[in-house]
């Protein structure tokens, strides 16, 4: 479990020296920033600011990449609530009722919410990781594409979850973006849906999309308003609210520790991370919830299950990374590379002949969360404003960010083509009704479940039986199978006693 020597030598590395706190507080804001403004996601805020590390030492460079990383999983929820821009994918969750919210005038308390539940994630992650990164390293090396497949079907039974009133129409907006997904080369060398534009290779760029589905279509249906709320008296600004989200956010305790524990498994799994997370723990907290209807609405638990998995999804992906020198994502394979600058490799043997730096890492990350919470207070209370700016200012204002930020993404012009396209996309989704959500987790998850899909079947020759030997995978396949059975049962009973209620 611990180690308690190698902790006592670590809480001396940290507090000998001040070097190691110098860096936190400057790459907390960057991350909050950076994640706050459409587009800049958390890797880019890391690979701009990763030569920096070269001139400090091992632990603070880990540290100032960290903090960068811990104030972005945040700060790209604070547009998904105030604009229904999500920063990244991580924050697709969030903004599923986090958007509503702010619509209703509860910005204040919506970001109090997932401030708080980004905080508590994140600091769960951290122990967990603290005292079972080696467990966690076994059971991920145990993972192969079969359970990576079924973890990603998972989270496209959401598709279901959010298909409004209308399923149908949930269904054919989940598959569009399925389908959308399974543009460019597949895995087996095919190249589909292309049209022979060769920038399309590499298929649709994803977090471009996500902003042109989003926020794009959203500003298109504001145009004619004054601001994003109408009543004067909700555009406050109210610290006393934003305390209440903190409190409100206790209120959900089992979301937020299921949350905790779903983005801790989830960030572990090499190539899957926040973005499946978020997804599959606002499904759970949907389907165990006793009003699952309020959800999609300005459901407050819905902001708490996003945000807590979203967050605490870090200390599953450093897991992998300290244990097993693997990236889990964007933002641990720029980390990877500063391991590399410093002359570093993560793995069992870095774990067993340096564990002192390994707590010292934890405890750093510990401290960033206690200050993610102060400067966050601080950084929501400015941030909540947009709700004041007029939308002849706010939106031109934004769409530029949006096509800088998707430049910057691919590199060239495909980004802004992608945001323009599918905010013509999604703009005619939310004219006939169709829900944007679904589509976007078909898009998330399509190919990466398509690919994994691929793989089992080339390991396995095609052999059902080849589950049989997978007993994860059946653990996986039987969690996803009573997470779809289960509300059904319970829908059919609370149908029962409303109609023996009504005799």
């Amino acid at each position: 479990m611990i180690d308690f020597a190698a902790l006592t030598s670590a809480f001396d590395i940290l507090f000998g020296s001040w070097q190691p706190w110098l860096v936190v507080l400057p790459g907390l804001i960057i991350g909050l920033i950076f994640g706050a403004i459409p587009g800049l996601s958390i890797p880019v805020a890391m690979a701009v600011f990763l030569p920096l590390t070269v001139y400090l030492d091992f632990l603070p460079a880990v540290l100032f990449l960290t903090a960068i990383f811990t104030g972005g999983g945040f700060g790209s929820g604070i547009p998904a609530i105030l604009m229904n821009i999500p920063g990244t994918a991580s924050a697709v969750g969030t903004a599923f009722d986090g958007y509503p919210m702010s619509q209703q005038g509860k910005h204040s308390l919506a970001l109090g919410i997932a401030l708080t539940s980004s905080t508590v994630g994140c600091a769960v992650g951290y122990i967990i990781l603290m005292l079972f990164v080696n467990s966690m390293a076994d059971a991920v090396l145990k993972l192969g594409p079969t359970e990576m497949f079924l973890v990603a079907a998972w989270g496209l039974t959401l598709i279901a979850a959010l298909g409004s009133n209308d399923f149908s129409k949930g269904l054919i907006a989940g598959l569009m973006g399925v389908l959308i997904s399974a543009i460019g080369m597949s895995g087996t060398g095919e190249v589909r849906g292309t049209m022979g534009v060769i920038y399309l290779l590499d298929g649709v760029p994803a977090v471009p999309a996500l902003i042109g589905l989003f926020a794009a279509s959203e500003l298109f249906r504001l145009i004619g308003h004054n601001y994003i709320v109408s009543d004067e008296e909700k555009r406050k600004i109210s610290f006393r609210q934003i305390l209440a989200g903190v409190r409100a956010t206790f209120r959900y305790p089992g979301t937020l520790i299921r949350g905790s524990f779903i983005g801790v498994l989830i960030g572990a799994i090499p190539g899957v991370g926040a973005s499946v997370a978020n997804l599959i723990s606002y499904s759970a907290a949907k389907r165990r919830s006793d009003h699952p209807d309020r959800f999609g609405k300005g459901e407050p638990g819905g902001v708490v299950a996003a945000e807590s998995a979203n967050s605490s999804s870090e200390g599953g992906s450093m897991a992998t990374l300290l244990a097993l020198g693997l990236p889990g994502g964007a933002a641990t394979a720029v980390m990877l590379s500063a391991f590399e600058m410093h002359n570093i490799t993560g793995g069992s043997r870095f774990m067993s002949e340096n564990l002192d730096i390994v707590y010292s890492i934890i405890l750093g990350n510990f401290a960033q969360v206690i200050l993610l919470f102060v400067v966050g207070l601080g950084f929501v209370f400015v941030a909540s404003s947009v709700v004041r700016v007029p939308l002849n200012y706010l939106i031109p204002t934004v769409f530029v960010l949006a096509i800088f930020g998707s430049f910057s993404l691919t590199g060239n012009m495909v980004g802004p083509i992608t945001v323009f396209v599918f905010s013509l996309i999604g703009w005619l989704m939310r004219r006939y009704e169709y829900p944007v959500a679904a589509m976007v987790i078909g898009l998330l998850l399509g190919k990466m479940a398509e690919g994994e899909l691929i793989r089992s079947y080339q390991i396995s020759g095609g052999q059902i039986s080849f589950l049989l030997q997978r007993p994860i995978a059946l653990v996986i396949l039987a969690l996803l199978v009573l997470s779809i059975v289960l509300p059904i049962i319970k829908g059919h009973r609370k149908n029962r006693v409303a109609r023996k209620a009504a005799l």
